[in-house]
């Protein structure tokens, strides 16, 4: 969640965290917990442990690079993501993937979430030549974070493609009707496909937002 909230710029470069017990309580967790969790992030350089004086961010283009191909906001702006994974399944891959049908690959489905609230459900598929094994406890809210840190690989490139489409029946609590159907393709730095995913957009709940610079 922290590192979310520094590579969105919610907590900007500088900004002083709220004190460890305030913080421990917001997020639910015992303070112990919190702590490793904040040296965690101080190793990775993200942020600044004072002695005496409290924890300061620092926000660092890897931070930045784990969501920059996050595109889902609340239609005011902003929203903190989060992800429920409902299935983890290893299939035949499908005939629209650019890694192709032949191997088989990861079937993720989730709904995300902005803010707490339902906006959009994901089913993406990951080449399973990138995993012979990956366990629904084990995967972040960030499958792109996962996939440096756990697989070894990062997604550098994306392609979009935006339709309408109908909502899918798996995707309870969002509304059943026509969506916002966005279609992606993601390339490994290595310059191979990596991963393939469809992310159907509840009207009304969220936009898809796309620019450079």
């Amino acid at each position: 969640m922290l590192i979310r909230d520094i590579a969105s710029g919610r907590l900007p470069d500088g900004a002083r965290l709220p004190p460890e017990r305030d913080l421990a309580a917001e997020l639910g967790q015992s303070v112990g917990t919190l702590r490793k969790a904040l040296a965690l992030l101080e190793r990775k350089g993200l942020l600044d442990r004072r002695q005496g004086s409290g924890n300061y961010v620092r926000r660092t283009a890897d931070a930045s690079s784990v969501w920059q191909f996050f595109r889902l906001r609340l239609p005011e702006g902003g929203g903190r993501p989060t992800a429920d994974l409902l299935s983890l399944e290893l299939l035949d891959g499908p005939r629209e993937a650019a890694f192709g049908t032949a191997a088989p690959a990861w079937r993720f489905r989730r709904i995300r979430r902005l803010d707490g609230r339902a906006v959009a459900a994901e089913e993406i598929w990951l080449d399973g030549a990138r995993a012979e094994r990956i366990t629904p406890a084990e995967v972040s809210q960030s499958l792109y974070l996962h996939y440096r840190e756990r697989l070894g690989f990062w997604i550098a490139r994306i392609e979009d493609r935006i339709s309408l489409a109908e909502m899918p029946d798996w995707a309870a609590p969002l509304p059943a009707g026509p969506a916002i159907h966005v279609e992606r393709t993601g390339w490994a730095q290595d310059g191979a496909p990596a991963e393939y995913s469809r992310t159907f957009i509840a009207p009304g709940r969220a936009v898809h937002v796309s620019g450079m610079g």
